[in-house]
């Protein structure tokens, strides 16, 4: 298939951004030294950076970095990529996709590392994850998102935003917005601001959890169908009757009729580990 260019929208090297690969670049050197400084990378650190485009934060992060592991889809910025890091001996290169990349060979005698990244808009969820995992050794993820994505992150219990992705966010990390990144400053500039995203992982999960995989479960569940409570959503996802389901909840110092968005992270951990009573 053809790429879909938008007409007359220059990115670095005068390629023109690829609309189907969501292509925004950002080039201001004053402006990726400062997000660079928000993520707190520094000498001694390994770095996987998410679409490194023509290369611009790319050189700053290989001048300030131990190492740094670019991983770019588009085949059309390899070269240019190639020309521009040629001098920098503690960069690689990869091209394909990062949702199938063998994370821990790319990185392998490089970890723990810090995934920095100016990413499509189309990739936020999945790429969010893809980190959130808990199989990967990071130690920060950086990301340039959506404005909307990152409230989506930093959401709390009984907002719209709340939701799966942003218990797991808030359970591995401690996320925080860096700054707001206006539109005008990519090329071409997308339809909304962006956020710059900071989220150094936690030493240990946000709460205590016996199983985390039951514990996600119960967090997917809880926000399966958001129209019904917690109970029902429950009495589907774990094959439960309705009296079980309220005695779970009990257990858990809940009352049968609470929504899922209504639990923080800790009301999350005492339902999970109420399984085991």
């Amino acid at each position: 298939m053809k790429p879909n260019y938008k007409k007359g929208r220059s990115g670095p090297g005068g390629i023109q951004a690829k609309h189907s690969l969501g292509q925004n670049f950002l080039t201001n050197a004053a402006l990726l030294e400062t997000l660079i400084d928000d993520s707190g990378v520094g000498p001694e650190d390994h770095i996987l950076e998410v679409g490194p485009g023509g290369g611009d934060m790319t050189r700053l992060l290989a001048s300030r970095c131990k190492t740094v592991t670019a991983v770019e889809l588009d085949r059309d910025l390899i070269p240019i990529l190639r020309v521009v890091m040629e001098r920098a001996e503690n960069f690689t290169l990869i091209q394909g996709d990062i949702l199938r990349v063998n994370i821990p060979e790319i990185m392998a005698g490089k970890s723990p590392f810090h995934v920095v990244a100016n990413i499509p808009y189309y990739l936020t969820t999945d790429l969010m994850t893809l980190l959130l995992r808990g199989n990967l050794p990071i130690r920060s993820i950086n990301l340039m998102v959506q404005k909307e994505a990152a409230q989506r992150v930093l959401a709390a219990p009984s907002t719209p935003e709340y939701g799966p992705l942003a218990v797991r966010a808030q359970y591995y990390t401690q996320p925080r917005l860096a700054r707001i990144v206006e539109a005008a400053c990519f090329t071409p500039p997308p339809k909304v601001d962006s956020a710059f995203l900071c989220m150094p992982w936690r030493e240990r999960p946000a709460v205590s959890v016996a199983d985390e995989a039951r514990f996600f479960k119960v967090v997917n569940a809880a926000f399966a169908l958001r129209r019904k409570t917690l109970c029902n959503n429950l009495i589907s996802a774990f094959h439960l009757d309705r009296d079980q389901a309220a005695d779970w909840l009990a257990r858990a110092g809940l009352p049968e009729n609470i929504r899922g968005e209504a639990l923080d992270l800790q009301q999350f951990a005492d339902l999970s580990n109420a399984w085991d009573e």
